[in-house]
């Protein structure tokens, strides 16, 4: 499918490897110009490299660590140098690492899971608006997670966090409606990302297997999905990069679940 995207240019938080990447390298195929930012500048300019193979020949990498807000408003002074003052695609893939059961969370945890699930991808919005606005036609897409509609014990924070930046997603749907600038939330399910994977090869599971990741993550979790397997990070790309696309004109303020099917509540 034509996406649109041909000359557009977008921002990918967290795009130098896993789902950020995907969704970088389906909008790259696309001819999207693409901004990579991230904290680790050798994993930035690998993935920018991938990109210019994919379509996108003068794919950047900018390192910002997101806690940090100068470097925030740093890297989108870049990208406005770089590109004229326009944006039309933000995604944000970043978020917390931060597990164990409520009783065995520090204060710091919990201020640790907000401050890069929530206030990260706040800081990046907030940089992002006016050239979002400059724009003539934009698109705000962010990651959430299946945990915010089905819980795990171990995950109280990160969910809470992921729940939080929903939240404000919802919100600013709605408050940059006016300006017909859309706003998304995609939530994977159990997707390979270097996350699980490698809490998978920390339990002695074949972390390449997507049955035996799942068979894993039923027997810890309890969660299994209707699919046999997880999924793949390749399978959360095509959906981030359609909300954040022009083909998407209408779909705003949804929360897209890409988790091989559950029984939500």
């Amino acid at each position: 499918m034509d996406l649109g995207l041909t000359d557009a240019t977008a921002v990918v938080v967290g795009g130098g490897r896993g789902m950020g990447l995907a969704t970088a390298r389906c909008l790259a195929e696309d001819g999207a110009k693409i901004a990579l930012i991230g904290r680790t500048k050798d994993v930035l300019d690998r993935a920018a490299a991938e990109l210019a193979e994919c379509g996108s020949p003068d794919a950047i990498g900018i390192p910002a660590d997101i806690a940090q807000p100068e470097q925030v408003e740093r890297a989108f002074a870049e990208v406005a140098r770089r590109w004229g003052g326009a944006l039309n695609i933000l995604v944000n893939t970043v978020g917390p690492d931060v597990r164990g059961d409520f009783e065995s969370l520090s204060d710091d945890q919990w201020r640790a899971a907000v401050e890069s699930g929530v206030l990260g991808m706040v800081r990046c919005v907030r940089a992002a608006l006016p050239l979002l606005r400059s724009a003539s036609w934009a698109r705000i897409v962010n990651f959430s997670a299946q945990s915010t509609q089905r819980q795990s014990v171990i995950l109280p924070a990160y969910t809470a966090a992921k729940a939080m930046l929903t939240s404000v997603s919802k919100n600013l749907s709605l408050t940059l409606a006016r300006d017909e600038i859309l706003v998304n939330v995609v939530s994977p399910g159990s997707i390979a990302s270097e996350a699980l994977t490698g809490w998978a090869e920390s339990v002695g599971v074949d972390a390449h297997d997507p049955y035996r990741l799942m068979d894993a993550i039923t027997e810890h979790f309890g969660h299994p999905a209707h699919l046999p397997r997880a999924g793949l990070p390749s399978e959360i790309g095509p959906v981030a990069a359609f909300l954040a696309s022009r083909r998407n004109s209408y779909m705003t303020g949804a929360n897209v679940n890409v988790d091989g099917g559950s029984d939500f509540t």
